[in-house]
């Protein structure tokens, strides 16, 4: 801040025909900031050399059909020197213009409802909040990913300084905290609605709400102070660049100036709500109210406004007189409204049950419109709709939602169901005998003590790698092999790697063994066994020329819903036999692949046993070995990728060796398509995310040659990966020498990147 004077009014500029929403500095020219309106307009305003108090409209910017809601300004790039601006609205589109036309560059569009807050980052990375619950990270035209995990409207978002971080803040009175597009934290503390977020540095950001108070967090997710000072609801903050000083408006009339944590001016203004405020560069202060009228404020004495014009702005605001009845509800009786006592029970309206039924009387002796609410609902959306519905103004949209927040507070549904955990003990492990030095599932039948070890001299019942595997097979990258040069003999990795070694005559002993102890209903007959031993000699005998029949693949599938306690063998079998074009063309084709996909998808969730999540995250990979399971898992790539990508938490090496597996393979099938960004976007995701919790150097490995895989070739994807922070977060493996080929990968990743 420039100094310790009182903020003076500067100028008031009838900018707009109705509400000013929101409110940006601009980067060009040098003092210029935008507005946006619900008159569906963009502004642009310069300062006039000529009046030093005086800002003058440059630019008018339309391109939405319904009004605006918020603005973000995209830092200048080589292609735009002076910048972008981003407006959203309740047509649910976002809006992006240069400053030399008055229509739209393009509109991205995926939003199902308004979008009411944006924010800029890096790299032209555009991070925008709905009423639809979510918020959304663009870049270019691009949706490059969706946040998902609030259960009300998104109202604030903000890009932090550290690459990659995103914060949200919802109506359902959380803050969450976004890493790649995952949610790493969720802050709790305000007693309702979220409506602003501001960054103070990389560590600490600023919150306020409709509870009137402003919190201070940490990023880590303390809360380290609440300024109390507003007496409603508060809508936006904006922080001053001594990172320490700030603003804040808000529905009583005001705008205040925070120094050293404490409230040190309080500015009113002639209009009941103050929805925004932004710090222009000389450190004056705007801000947008519902009267349509910008006005600026000043603690220079060079930049105050006239006597003249002080004078009219005492007069407008002696003038402002607050109904408490009333407030901007119009002909809304709020007095007619019905009282909390009367919300205690559900209640019937047009045939459904309701927690809810207000009736609100429009005009003077007419009946009542009824608005019908549950505490689930989104109470902007109802808002909106009962509106839409009445054909009433859509002025009354915020009034109507507060109404509704402020008579149902304190009504929640019961408790959450208390979640259950199912541990994958001993006696389901997958150890032939009794191996009672392994924990769980610990022991990797392919690597482990409990492996299958294909057997020297042509011995039955084993089969070896049909494709060498790059980085176990026979053509495994060694340290002496490595290239001391920047050659790249990682990425990008397109043919797919698959896990084929197995010994049939174990998983077929585990198969009998656990069919013995199977329930009446589930016990196989010793056809169906046979079946079952038929097919696996079919899909592991490379030199086999028969196929699988019908009734084989009849008793694999309906033996893969065994009890998930003694399924995994099954899943071993399926695992091999989805590599046979036959079998992969049956399971993986038609409406079969959807019933297959969710079958495994069940199987691998959070509350699975490990073991079954490991042998799905690896049917899966072996599902690339034919066109059908490629096309299968393309089509439900978002979420096969997120159910896998949840399970980097869990502490098992082999899981986390067959999710970067799974990520190689769709990585590689995406490989040399530009267009599928989105897709290429949830790659850098999971595999991200999942290298700050995978410590196997091999699960490592494999994460680094997708995100390689996933940036080779692809400018927008590169720019995406820098805009998520990768580089800085992989860099650590660039030192890695055992094995070499993390390292030696790590670099090559990070040049790509540069």
């Amino acid at each position: 801040m420039s100094g310790s004077n009182a903020y003076r009014l500067r100028c008031s500029l009838p900018a707009h025909e109705m509400d000013v929403r929101g409110l940006a500095a601009a980067a060009y020219p040098d003092g210029a900031f935008v507005s946006v309106s619900r008159d569906r307009t963009a502004r642009v305003w310069v300062p006039n050399p000529s009046e030093n108090q005086v800002f003058t409209e440059m630019h008018c910017m339309n391109g939405h059909s319904n009004f605006v809601s918020c603005v973000c300004i995209i830092a200048p790039n080589e292609t735009y020197p002076r910048g972008l601006i981003a407006t959203g609205g309740h047509d649910n589109n976002i809006c992006v213009f240069s400053l030399d036309r008055p229509d739209p560059l393009f509109t991205l569009k995926g939003h199902k409802n308004t979008v009411c807050t944006l924010s800029a980052g890096k790299f032209g990375t555009i991070l925008s909040g709905s009423w639809d619950t979510t918020a959304k990270v663009w870049l270019g035209e691009k949706c490059m990913m969706t946040l998902q995990g609030h259960t009300a409207a998104v109202w604030a978002v903000v890009i932090l300084p550290e690459q990659g971080l995103m914060l949200s803040g919802s109506a359902d009175k959380t803050i969450k905290l976004w890493k790649a597009g995952r949610c790493e934290n969720t802050y709790t503390g305000h007693e309702d609605c979220v409506r602003g977020l501001a960054v103070i540095n990389e560590v600490e950001f600023l919150s306020c709400s409709n509870d009137a108070s402003i919190r201070r967090w940490m990023v880590t997710g303390e809360c380290v102070q609440v300024y109390y000072a507003h007496t409603n609801y508060i809508y936006s903050l904006a922080v001053f660049p001594n990172g320490q000083d700030f603003i804040s408006t808000g529905e009583d009339r005001t705008l205040r100036v925070w120094r050293k944590g404490e409230c040190s001016q309080t500015i009113r203004l002639p209009a009941q709500s103050v929805w925004c405020c932004c710090i222009l560069p000389d450190g004056d202060i705007a801000v947008g109210a519902s009267d349509g009228v910008i006005r600026v404020f000043t603690e220079s004495e060079e930049r105050v406004a006239s006597a003249q014009d002080l004078q009219v702005f005492e007069d407008e605001l002696s003038k402002a007189i607050i109904d408490p009845k009333t407030g901007d509800l119009g002909d809304i009786k709020i007095e007619d409204l019905p009282g909390r006592e009367h919300l205690n029970e559900p209640v019937m309206y047009e045939g459904k049950e309701y927690d809810f039924v207000f009736s609100i009387d429009v005009n003077e002796g007419g009946p009542g419109l009824k608005l019908p609410y549950n505490v689930t609902d989104d109470p902007w959306l109802t808002a909106h709709n009962f509106l839409q519905k009445n054909e009433l103004s859509p002025m009354f949209l915020d009034q109507v939602a507060n109404f509704v927040i402020e008579n149902t507070k304190g009504h929640t549904l019961g408790p959450a169901p208390a979640t259950s955990t199912d541990p994958f003990t001993g006696a389901g492990r997958y150890i032939p005998g009794s191996g009672s030095g392994d924990q769980g599932f610990a022991a990797d039948p392919f690597t482990g003590a409990g492996r299958y070890i294909p057997e020297s001299g042509g011995s039955t019942g084993t089969v070896s790698s049909g494709g060498a595997d790059p980085f176990t097979g026979g053509s495994a990258y060694s340290s002496s092999s490595l290239p001391k040069a920047t050659t790249n003999i990682f990425f990008p990795s397109t043919d797919g790697v698959m896990f084929e070694q197995a010994n049939s005559t174990q998983i077929l002993g585990k198969l009998r063994e656990l069919n013995n102890t199977a329930p009446a209903d589930r016990k196989l007959s010793d056809a169906a066994l046979d079946c079952l031993e038929k097919l696996l000699h079919v899909v592991t005998d490379l030199k086999s020329q028969e196929q699988p029949t019908a009734e084989q693949m009849s008793v694999l599938w309906r033996t893969s819903h065994w009890p998930e306690d003694i399924v995994f063998p099954v899943l071993d079998i399926l695992r091999l036999a989805v590599r046979h074009p036959e079998v992969n063309a049956q399971l993986c084709g038609g409406t079969e692949g959807a019933s297959l996909c969710n079958h495994l998808l069940g199987l691998m969730s959070p509350e699975s046993r490990p073991a079954n999540q490991m042998l799905v995250l690896r049917i899966l990979c072996n599902c690339f070995s034919g066109s059908h399971g490629r096309a299968l898992l393309l089509g439900h790539r978002d979420t096969v990728l997120s159910r896998a990508g949840d399970l980097r938490v869990v502490s098992n090496k082999n899981i986390h060796v067959a999710l970067a597996t799974l990520v190689l393979n769709y990585a590689g099938r995406l490989y040399g398509q530009p267009t599928e960004i989105e897709a290429k976007a949830q790659c850098l995701s999971v595999a991200s995310t999942a290298l700050e919790v995978v410590h196997d150097k091999e699960a490592v490995f494999r994460l680094l040659v997708a995100l390689g895989t996933t940036v080779a070739g692809d400018s927008t994807a590169k720019d995406l990966a820098r805009s998520l922070g990768v580089n800085s977060q992989i860099s650590k493996y660039a030192r890695v020498s055992d094995p070499a080929k993390v390292g030696e990968c790590c670099r090559l990743v990070l040049d790509e990147l540069k």
